[in-house]
């Protein structure tokens, strides 16, 4: 039996009922003990010296889209510290052209209007600068709105006299031409014209961004679905086998899926006791904040527009039937007031139709709810998943659409805990404005602190303290998917943990990003090792 005490370190466990440490027990890949010094079970074991470092359950991500951003990591990334401007932008478009040569697609994403010295939107005469010979697609941040040039409208058949498609928007200037802009269930439009990558480089992919989470202390992830109709499950599967080594709850998008009668998910996916399972279905509500685009109950500033209501009843109706029948998760993207509402009262007629720990329905996002919101979900175990990284990467777009008092009222991350919500934390990397999506850090810190990147109070009074923050990230996390014995450091549960360079819980909170793992643990072994060139 491999046995290890861990020892003279500074354990936060995320578990309730012993929550500190000094010292830990792990046999086989299992935690069998933590505690204080003085207590370690007696025993020849091999000792390893934390030297009193931090030790922390590894992080889960309950919501982020991993295939989509190992792919992003191979496009044009609009963002900072990259670009800043339209004018960059167009030159990075230009460079894209130059080096692929003609008739090939110019991709890219993350550009976020609030980030642009112009601090306006692109469109498609922008992009037709950089490339207008050769189509165009650039992605927004927040994934829910596509910016195309002249060439790829023509190859996507989009004019004047294009209808919108049910939940979607095709922009159009005050003469009725679009402007590239596609919106919502608009950007689908494209979706059949771009480029499929190769399986084979796709998989490659997913195996360097697993050495990235690793290094970030990431040991769980979710796939919250794709923007096309591809199944993620083997792709995991094959990188599994190359090296990927977080846990991974896979969730299908419905939309490409409901009109199928074939579709299916197979029983043995369902098994929570693997690497790779299926978690359940996903649909999509309304949009985003900075797209203007979620749905709200009253209008953004300066317009009557109140967002877009994307999902039709039939998926909602069908996807529960679907969900009931299969005993698997439903998650609902719902960021403003009336869609929060809209599927809260819908799934507060169900009762419970799983078996494991984690809610049959969890909500995501949930950036405006009301009070009768919050009350219905914890009344009837609604989980709601939210994400810290949106106010404190996109505080431009939140005070442009929202305004100050507005704002502050987002995400009240503190009155749904205080309300008895299931509540935990994710970041939809890479659906944020920020150069690293998927970094645990600027989004507790985001959480903890309640400022934005540039100092901005985003609401102080819903701030929570760092114990709360990792617990939220850990234990509640592992708990809203469905991962086996995982996010507490107890008795019984795998030994994934990781140790830092700076105590997360005693330094000033506006440090927190400033904070790395020197070492991630899976299942007792290193996975990562800081300085090091590869995996332990």
């Amino acid at each position: 039996m491999d046995s290890c005490i861990y020892e003279n370190g500074k354990i936060f466990t995320s578990d309730v009922e012993n929550p500190y440490g000094e010292a830990m027990l792990v046999e086989d890949g299992v935690i069998r003990w933590v505690g204080k010094k003085e207590e370690i079970p007696a025993g020849n074991y091999k000792r390893v010296d934390l030297k009193g470092r931090r030790v922390l359950p590894g992080f889960v991500d309950a919501h982020m889209h991993p295939v989509m951003l190992a792919d992003y990591s191979k496009q044009i990334s609009a963002l900072p510290p990259k670009v800043h401007s339209i004018e960059e932008l167009i030159e990075e478009i230009r460079k894209c052209r130059e080096r692929q040569g003609p008739g090939k697609w110019c991709q890219g994403w993350g550009y976020d209007e609030g980030k642009f010295a112009e601090r306006r939107s692109i469109n498609r005469y922008d992009l037709d600068k950089g490339c207008s010979d050769s189509p165009v697609s650039i992605i927004r941040t927040c994934g829910h709105i596509r910016c195309v040039n002249s060439k790829a409208l023509e190859i996507a058949g989009i004019d004047r006299n294009t209808p919108d498609p049910e939940g979607g928007e095709i922009e159009r200037d005050e003469n009725g031409e679009p402007t590239g802009v596609l919106k919502e269930n608009a950007r689908n439009l494209v979706t059949p014209f771009l480029p499929v990558q190769q399986r084979e480089d796709t998989v490659q992919n997913l195996v360097e961004l697993g050495k990235l989470l690793t290094s970030q202390g990431i040991v769980a992830v979710t796939d919250m679905g794709n923007l096309d109709d591809g199944d993620n499950y083997p792709l995991y599967q094959d990188a599994a086998k190359k090296g990927f080594q977080q846990e991974v709850g896979v969730y299908y998008m419905w939309d490409f899926y409901m009109n199928r009668k074939d579709f299916t998910i197979p029983r043995e996916r369902l098994d929570k006791n693997q690497q790779i399972f299926a978690a359940g279905l996903k649909l999509i509500g309304d949009g985003s904040v900075s797209g203007r685009t979620a749905w709200m109950a009253e209008p953004y500033l300066d317009t009557d527009s109140c967002g877009i209501s994307v999902c039709t009843d039939e998926q909602i109706e069908t996807a529960i039937a679907f969900c009931k029948k299969y005993g698997c998760q439903l998650s609902m993207h719902a960021m403003g007031t009336r869609a929060i509402s809209r599927v809260v009262d819908r799934a507060a007629k169900e009762e419970k139709w799983n078996q494991g720990e984690e809610p049959y329905v969890r909500v995501d996002h949930i950036t405006l709810p009301s009070e009768d919101s919050i009350q219905k979900a914890a009344e009837k175990g609604i989980g709601f998943v939210t994400q810290p990284i949106f106010l404190y990467a996109e505080i431009e777009s939140y005070l442009k659409n929202l305004g100050v008092a507005r704002m502050k009222t987002c995400y009240p991350v503190k009155k749904m805990l205080d309300s008895g919500v299931r509540l935990c934390f994710s970041t939809d990397a890479p659906a944020t404005s920020w150069a690293v999506p998927s970094d645990p850090f600027p989004n507790i810190k985001g959480a903890v602190t309640r400022r934005a990147y540039d100092g901005t109070d985003c609401g102080i009074d819903q701030a929570v303290d760092v114990e709360t923050a990792i617990s939220l990230y850990t234990r509640e996390a592992a708990k809203m998917v469905g991962f086996e014995r995982l996010g507490q450091l107890r008795e019984g549960y795998k030994a994934d943990f990781i140790v830092l360079d700076k105590d997360i819980l005693a330094i000033p909170p506006e440090e927190i990003d400033t904070v790395q793992v020197d070492e991630t643990y899976i299942d007792g072994a290193c996975a990562y090792r800081r300085g090091s060139d590869a995996q332990q």
